[in-house]
């Protein structure tokens, strides 16, 4: 198959030789090495590659994937990282309108009718920047002669790969991790891997969220070695009877091998101290459907988040170990139950906030360190929940949230906010992916990326469909998916409230932006249909964050009243040098030079960019601890 430029113009090609989305889980080839979390299958390419920019596609260094093509002219890049962070570009920050407006006409393809695909729009773009990257490995030990797999965790907005001049795959959807199998392309020795990174697609449509806007690999990049026999995907519901007293485990596994399916799978359950508490040998298939019920279960919540493990042996034919699979999990019941959301037979109140990914010299491309301390501030400051606005987070973020006990909002990677308000005013002429069939497949992809991923954390509790994107038929048919797959969970958007058309088809809750709290309490004092929750609420810039009291206080007087997330956790704003005075100072939108931008706007979090607490935070301590 060969690359097409004109992929990035086409809504209906998001992903070519794509592997299926899978769940997260990572596979180890010994005990000590899963224990340790260190697993000799897992090659990083993190690091310093070889880099090429180009200010449009029509002058990209065409064909640079070629193994003998002279890039002696190349730069040297860190990925993971932004391009425009290494001074390559603009940086620019927006709200709700698209980079281009002003500058370009345009609509996203058919909105204007089934016989206008718009072509050429982002393919010829004069301002579509594109990263040229070149990565030279060669395969570990541990890695050879099995089947190679490569993980992007992120990469931003639409992205082509090559291995040793062949084309492997094309994946859009910036914030959900992409995997090609190298398999059929990997040589001995020395291999050259390619990408290259187009900075809008007819994806930007879609990936319209209140922030900076970069491109590049941002997030890590590995390669994944498959054993003979291999866990390619595994979903775990690890629920609770009526007396909340009594497990009931289902563990599905679906297994690949080099050659025939032969083998031995030992799937055990361990409790905090390491003890097996059910164990089961079974012969390997496609396929394995398991079950146990765990007595006197100890249950997740916020206050007490403890984790069993779940852990998978896979033996050959010989009855050697190739793969121990580890899962940490959390036994729970998140239900609506006369129209109140509950978790283990109570009510369930949210003192969350929205949290964009964010680093002050690395933007998006956070640490550990980043997310450890923000833990850490969730803790200090009563905070027990999170909305992954607007987009999939770094997976390890997840598995905080399961051992610290956050309770997750988890959005899809979705906004289209430009698409139906204009100057404030709601105008959804043009927009996407609305009720249009050929957007549709996108989102849905993006729907089961998200769901695959994160289908086994025990703090994911409620899917949210994505932020500000109106409604229509194609957002009811992600939620429809959601319901579908996972009968655990509850799902949440906002923006149906913009079409009430949608409303019993769109969101198991009624979630508003900034609703005035009288507002809300008239909404609950009518015998409403779903509970109320604000997914955005207090709007934290300035010497904001007043008033909070008349939102917790109706916590107190109707169940229906779940709390909601404060807007939000931290600005957006990027540490420079001043040019006069040669300190670090932090710059916010519009500080770049960048026109149009939305200026300060970037600065709404309950933490300055570089994580030093506000004086807002103490209201959120104070009432965020009344009803922790």
């Amino acid at each position: 198959m060969k690359a097409e430029i004109s992929w990035l113009d086409d809504p209906q090609t998001f992903r070519v030789n794509q592997l299926p989305a899978h769940s997260d889980h990572r596979g180890y080839a010994t005990v000590a090495e899963a224990l340790a979390k260190r697993s000799s299958l897992v090659q990083s390419l993190d690091g310093s590659w070889e880099f090429s920019f180009a200010k449009d596609p029509q002058h990209r260094p065409v064909g640079f994937y070629e193994t003998d093509y002279d890039r002696s002219d190349f730069d040297q890049l860190t990925v993971p990282g932004h391009i425009e962070l290494a001074g390559y570009g603009q940086i620019q920050y927006i709200n709700t309108t698209y980079p281009w407006e002003g500058k370009y006409y345009r609509r996203p393809a058919y909105s204007m009718g089934a016989d206008r695909p718009e072509k050429g729009m982002f393919s010829t773009d004069p301002e579509n920047t594109v990263g040229a990257y070149v990565k030279h490995f060669t395969l570990d030990t541990a890695l050879q002669n099995k089947r190679v797999s490569i993980e992007f965790d992120g990469v931003e907005q639409a992205m082509y790969l090559w291995l040793n001049g062949q084309f492997v795959g094309y994946a859009e959807d910036s914030f959900s991790r992409s995997e090609f199998d190298l398999t059929p392309y990997l040589q001995a020795g020395d291999n050259v891997l390619a990408v290259e990174v187009f900075k809008h697609s007819t994806a930007a449509y879609l990936e319209d969220q209140d922030m900076f806007r970069f491109s590049g690999i941002f997030r890590s990049v590995r390669l994944v070695a498959k054993p003979a026999l291999h866990v390619e995907d595994m979903t775990i519901r690890a629920g609770v009877d009526d007396d909340f007293v009594t497990g009931d485990l289902r563990v599905n596994l679906k297994l690949s091998a080099v050659d025939k399916l032969v083998g031995a799978v030992n799937v055990s359950l361990l409790n905090d101290t390491g003890e097996a508490i059910w164990t089961t040998e079974n012969e390997a298939a496609a396929t394995l459907d398991l079950s146990a019920t765990i007595n006197h279960v100890h249950l997740w919540n916020h206050h007490d988040p403890y984790l069993y493990q779940l852990q998978v042996e896979l033996r050959d034919a010989t009855g050697e170990l190739v793969e121990v699979v580890p899962y940490q999990v959390g036994f729970r019941r998140f239900e609506m139950k006369n129209k109140v959301m509950e978790l283990n037979g109570q009510r369930l109140i949210l003192n969350g906030v929205n949290r964009h990914e964010w680093d002050a010299h690395r933007g998006r491309a956070v640490t550990q360190a980043d997310m450890d301390y923000d833990q850490q501030i969730f803790k200090e400051n009563h905070i027990n929940a999170v909305r992954t606005c607007h987009y999939p987070d770094q997976d390890e973020w997840y598995h905080l949230c399961d051992r610290n006990g956050i309770y997750m909002m988890a959005e899809n990677n979705l906004e289209s906010h430009g698409t139906w308000q204009k100057m404030g005013a709601v105008e959804p002429s043009y927009n996407v992916p609305g009720s249009l069939p050929q957007w549709q497949l996108a989102v849905l992809d993006r729907a089961k990326s998200n769901y695959e991923m994160f289908k086994n954390h025990p703090a994911v509790l409620i899917w949210s469909l994505g932020n500000e994107s109106y409604a229509g038929d194609d957002i009811a048919a992600m939620d429809k998916y959601y319901h579908d797959v996972d009968p655990t969970r509850l799902t949440h958007y906002e923006g149906v409230c913009r079409n009430r058309d949608y409303a019993d088809r769109i969101s198991d809750m009624e979630s508003m932006m900034y609703d005035h709290p009288d507002a809300i309490e008239e909404y609950l004092k009518n015998d409403p249909a779903k509970p109320f929750v604000n997914c955005e609420y207090m709007h934290d810039m300035g010497n904001s964050l007043g008033g909070m009291n008349s939102y917790t206080d109706l916590i107190d007087k109707y169940p229906m009243y779940q709390g909601g997330f404060i807007w939000d956790y931290i600005d957006q704003a990027l540490w420079v040098k001043d040019e006069v005075t040669g300190q670090p100072v932090l710059r916010y939108g519009g500080d770049f030079d960048d026109r149009h931008a939305n200026y300060e706007f970037s600065g709404d979090g309950l933490l300055f960019a570089d994580r030093t607490p506000k004086p807002a935070l103490q209201e959120v301590d104070y009432y965020y601890g009344q009803h922790d």
